[in-house]
């Protein structure tokens, strides 16, 4: 197998691995075993290997000596510090983004938040809230910066799925709202410190329902 062809099934792996564990579907303290999930996946020790090393670097899994990789729990601290970090870092993100944002732009994000209103379940609505923020944030021209926003976002996701184990029902996002009319008055400050307070309200919201 290729260095190439390893890395795309390791990325592969690693993606449905981390949608699992945000899902709720492996819990806190499950074992993660290289020769099972190699078998599933039909690959070779390595891109395992390389895959539980994405999921670490993720925060979702935790490698101990002898006790092997395991997935991790999670505090409210936890989800104090990924909140406080998604809001400053997409702040700052929006701030280069905001000069290339476009009407379509614009536009598409406005669709998503309908989306997440009319979602019918949790997952529905975290796609359509997710998708709202790539589409005001990708157009900054930071791929290391939002590269590491995607990390913070599995995090949060995985932090919102613990909590929502009741009756659904969809929440109205007027900050998602608020953001979209400051950023088509070109008003970027105002987008910016509602996006921040916005992100640091879910991460108080998710600690408490947890």
């Amino acid at each position: 197998m290729t260095e190439a062809k390893r890395d795309t099934l390791a990325v592969q792996i690693s993606r449905i691995l981390a949608d699992r564990i945000i899902a709720g579907q492996m819990a806190p303290g499950s074992r993660l075993r290289q020769d099972h999930i190699a078998e599933e996946f039909q690959a070779s020790h390595v891109p395992v290997r390389e895959a539980f090393q994405r999921l670490e670097a993720q925060g979702l899994v935790v490698s101990e000596p002898r006790r092997g990789v395991r997935v991790a729990g999670f505090s409210e601290r936890d989800v104090r510090e990924v909140a406080e970090m998604r809001a400053s870092l997409e702040v700052l993100a929006l701030r280069h983004a905001a000069p290339h944002l476009t009407l379509a732009i614009l536009d598409a994000a406005e669709e998503a938040t309908r989306a997440g209103d009319k979602a019918a379940d949790a997952r529905a609505w975290e796609e359509a809230n997710q998708r709202f923020h790539r589409l005001i944030l990708d157009p900054c021209g930071m791929p290391r910066l939002l590269a590491t926003i995607e990390d913070l976002h599995a995090a949060s996701a995985r932090f919102f799925f613990a909590g929502w184990r009741a009756e659904w029902e969809a929440p109205t996002d007027r900050d998602h709202r608020a953001i979209l009319r400051a950023l088509r008055a070109g008003q970027i400050e105002a987008a910016a410190t509602t996006l921040g307070r916005h992100v640091l309200a879910g991460g108080q919201a998710a600690s408490k329902i947890r």
